[in-house]
């Protein structure tokens, strides 16, 4: 368990609140609208209506304290700037900060972002794979280079081995998971079949998947 100080409570703020509860983390809230705060109440610890833009009342949460810090403000760019910066000059341990463009997470990370996420383009890019391919169920970037891909298995694959296949050399990528009807199996061996109704959990360089799999 781990103790957060999310900032910024719009939709996205909210979200992570909801799966922080679910996590058993513990949660201090902040937003400077009532509203929002008392949206989130039934999912935190604590939570505090403020400006985190203002030193002296980020100072007052004790910032040193939490684990991590997520920087969630969405609708105020100059604002989540700020926060991010002081939160760090305050001996903020890890700064996690939302960013929209690219421009926007270069100036979070020149100013005290140990991390940046981008929820509106990262979701984009899920929506364009995901529904433009029949065979991709589900993908997770993980860096610019590297992704995990949920694909069924090829029907040129279905009763093989992956020892057969030999995948890892042929196509430097590699099946991670197998998954039948929602159930994971992390038990992967060179020996494994692989069944015509599962699907793959493969992880390797994104252009090496496009290229295996026709994406």
């Amino acid at each position: 368990m781990k103790s957060v100080l999310l900032i910024g409570l719009g939709r996205f703020g909210r979200h992570i609140a909801m799966k922080l509860d679910e996590l058993h983390h513990q949660v201090m809230a902040v937003d400077k609208e009532e509203r929002r705060v008392e949206a989130v109440l039934p999912y935190v610890t604590n939570a505090q209506i403020g400006d985190a833009t203002n030193e002296d009342f980020l100072c007052s949460l004790g910032v040193r304290n939490f684990d991590v810090c997520i920087v969630a403000i969405g609708d105020n760019f100059q604002n989540s700037l700020e926060t991010t910066s002081l939160l760090k000059e305050l001996g903020a341990k890890v700064v996690v900060s939302r960013a929209a463009r690219d421009v926007h997470a270069k100036f979070l990370l020149r100013n005290g972002a140990d991390e940046v996420v981008y929820p509106e383009r990262q979701l984009a890019d899920w929506t364009a794979i995901r529904y433009t391919a029949d065979h991709i169920l589900d993908y997770i970037e993980l860096d610019e280079e590297h992704s995990i891909f949920e694909i069924s298995v090829p029907n040129g694959w279905v009763g093989k081995t992956i020892g057969q296949l030999d995948i890892r050399k042929k196509y430097d990528i590699n099946i991670m998971a197998l998954k039948h009807n929602g159930v994971m199996n992390l038990r992967i061996s060179p020996d494994t079949y692989l069944p015509k109704d599962d699907t793959m959990l493969v992880l390797g360089d994104i252009k090496s998947i496009q290229k295996c799999f026709h994406i």
